[in-house]
């Protein structure tokens, strides 16, 4: 792992890790970076290449969405695209209700495009697009003044195509192939499969064809897609993804949903036949090791994202359970609580997640109870474990009693704790995670799962409802790519793992909350020193190496001034920008980038408006400490000059 400090001179823009053709973060080097990106400044806007997938969408989807509009839109209608008729429905439904609560409301069209190449020939309805090299594309098209309503359902859902998805059909599209907005209005009817429109190319390694972008942009979208040749790009996945044949993605997703379920006896990165070992059918397997002995792979559902496992737990509670608001505990990723709000009745919101908040929750369950005894008082409870960014543990035990008496769900979200270090399954009904994080590692695949608890009261119902619904959206390339970066996982966490409680050991020792009164750093937020009892309770005690589970990768610090928290921010030498769970350590400052619009009701929850969050990597635990120190040295600098 190359040093800390010489991973800071990427600029402006430009994609996190360098050089990688899906990347899921984008450097934002400095605070001034993070204030103009989410005030739209031009500066910042017109060079951005690469961004978090559900806010920024990848150029390779920006020119196919082009390519789609040319065809399909007329006048300044755009579009949104997805893998199925499915999700581009609920998107339109999405923007139905939201635009008619607003008094406005919007009909979008659906078209079908299943796009293959020349010398494929499709018999029948029997071969699928996978199985054929074709590819299946869902456009939701809408007035252009509707795009944020659409936009809304993209980032809260995670169900947007993936940019692998993008590229696919961008290589099977024709080079001839010219389109251009018809001058009236197309039918509004969603075409039957059987009436599906064929695109075809004679070479799958064609370029795409090139769509018109602003000006100011040109250069940068020319180097990163046009410039790149196809075997190029192609030798960067293999070569860092680690790359394996698609026709092995059911082989790859049946290796996730063990390795998930935690059933794997050996879990090895050999290969036997090409093949991944822990998704062969004789791989070995027994009981859970995720504390519910019974937990098998088929109670593992994969997502394209971990957003949208999130919100399929939500409209799996909603289908199987009486109506009702929802409890989001503690304050949470800004995506979860919106979807909690967006969709259903409605939630009530305790943003600090402590013990007292379960005391006014236990209240309201109460009361709604004496109000309708006939039904649970609410639908379910969402909670990380622990939060991000205030990494705070709720008291699960406590909440899971409250569950029983009141008959609801319990969802728990554990991407900042991860399962090699705790242990939450037997308290909740559903556990979501977003594999994108630490899982990968690696920032260039999107990936969530959902587990459903075998012991859980519900889980039949729930079980029985996903057997009937659920739809795998997990494109196989974005499978294939999580497969071969998670085989290591658990190696990677106790690296990361040791690092940061070093790093949080020194920053707490020269903090205000570690007794150093005139200190820059106020306070860290590390599970270590927030809410412990708490994370003790389902921290593993002994794991497959005998030692007990970590405390995570994730932390944040508060400064006791503004001046501080921006100069600790511009000179500590690491990546910045969005994501965490990297295997290189990341930083951003949170608030701005999550609730810049909403910054004093963040802070009323205390996520103040100056947080700083670290996700730590894999470097060498020397060089984290030296170029946390230096950034610690210029903080304590800023503070003494700007003491407010």
């Amino acid at each position: 792992m190359s040093a800390i400090a010489t991973s800071a001179n990427v600029a402006l823009g430009l994609s996190l890790p360098p050089h990688t053709p899906h990347a899921i973060s984008v450097s934002l080097p400095t605070w001034r970076d993070n204030v103009g990106y989410e005030e739209g400044e031009k500066r910042v806007m017109d060079i951005m290449v690469s961004g978090y997938p559900r806010f920024f969408l990848h150029l390779s989807i920006q020119k196919l969405a082009r390519i789609c509009e040319q065809k399909y839109a007329a006048g300044d209608e755009q579009c949104m695209l997805f893998p199925t008729q499915k999700t581009a429905d609920q998107c339109r439904s999405f923007m139905l209700q939201r635009s008619t609560l607003k008094g406005s409301p919007i009909n979008a069209r659906l078209v079908h495009l299943f796009i293959c190449p020349e010398d494929k020939q499709i018999g029948g309805n029997t071969e699928t697009a996978t199985s054929t090299g074709c590819a299946d594309l869902h456009i939701v098209v809408f007035s252009g003044h509707s795009f944020s309503i659409a936009k809304e359902f993209w980032q809260h859902t995670g169900l947007g195509i993936s940019s692998r998805l993008a590229e696919r059909c961008l290589r099977l599209l024709p080079d001839e192939i010219t389109p251009s907005r018809p001058t009236s209005p197309i039918s509004n009817r969603f075409p039957t499969k059987g009436a599906n429109r064929h695109y075809s190319t004679i070479k799958n390694s064609c370029k795409p064809c090139v769509v018109q972008t602003s000006t100011s942009s040109n250069t940068l979208l020319d180097h990163q897609v046009e410039d790149l040749e196809q075997d190029h790009k192609v030798y960067l996945e293999e070569r860092y993804g680690r790359n394996l044949p698609l026709e092995l993605a059911s082989v790859a997703k049946r290796a996730l949903r063990r390795r998930v379920a935690g059933v794997l006896v050996h879990d090895t990165s050999d290969c036997l036949g090409g093949e991944p070992s822990a998704g062969q059918e004789g791989a070995a397997t027994g009981p859970s090791s995720r504390g519910v002995a019974t937990l098998s792979e088929n109670d593992v559902y994969l997502f394209p994202t971990g957003m949208s496992a999130i919100w399929n737990a939500h409209q799996l509670a909603l289908s199987v359970r009486p109506q009702n608001k929802s409890v989001c505990f503690g304050f949470p990723y800004a995506d979860t609580l919106k979807v909690l709000q967006k969709w259903g009745p409605g939630c009530h919101f305790f943003g600090h997640g402590l013990d007292s908040d379960i005391d006014d929750l236990e209240k309201i369950l109460e009361d709604e109870f004496k109000r309708d005894p006939t039904k649970p008082p609410i639908l379910a409870l969402f909670v990380e474990f622990p939060s991000n960014p205030l990494l705070r543990s709720a008291n699960l035990p406590r909440l899971r009693t409250l569950a029983d008496k009141y008959d609801f769900l319990i969802v728990v979200d554990e991407t900042v704790g991860n399962f090699v270090n705790v242990e939450v399954i037997p308290y909740a009904d559903i556990l979501v995670s977003s594999l994108t994080k630490v899982f990968s590692g690696a920032s260039n695949v999107m990936g969530g799962s959902l587990v459903l608890n075998p012991k859980g009261l519900h889980y039949a119902n729930l079980k029985a409802h996903l057997a009937s619904n659920f739809e795998d959206l997990y494109f196989e390339e974005d499978a294939i790519f999580m497969e071969s970066n998670s085989r290591d996982f658990k190696r990677r966490i106790g690296i990361i793992d040791t690092n940061t409680q070093a790093i949080c050991d020194f920053l707490r020792s020269r903090s205000v909350a570690g007794g150093v009164s005139s200190a820059a750093i106020n306070k860290v937020f590390y599970p270590k020193y927030v809410t412990r009892d708490n994370y003790e309770i389902c921290r593993i005690k002994t794991g497959e190496d005998g030692k007990p589970g970590g405390f995570g990768g994730l932390f944040s610090l508060t400064f006791t001034s503004k001046a501080a928290s921006e100069a600790f921010f511009d000179i500590l030498p690491c990546y910045k920008g969005p994501s965490l769970g990297t295997n290189f350590t990341l930083a951003c400052p949170f608030t701005i980038l999550a609730h810049f619009t909403e910054l004093d009701w963040a802070a009323q929850y205390g996520v103040e408006a100056n947080l700083v969050r670290i996700s730590v990597g894999m470097e060498e635990t020397s060089k984290l400490l030296k170029s946390f120190e230096r950034a610690l040295n210029a903080a304590e600098v800023a503070a003494r000059l700007n003491p407010t």
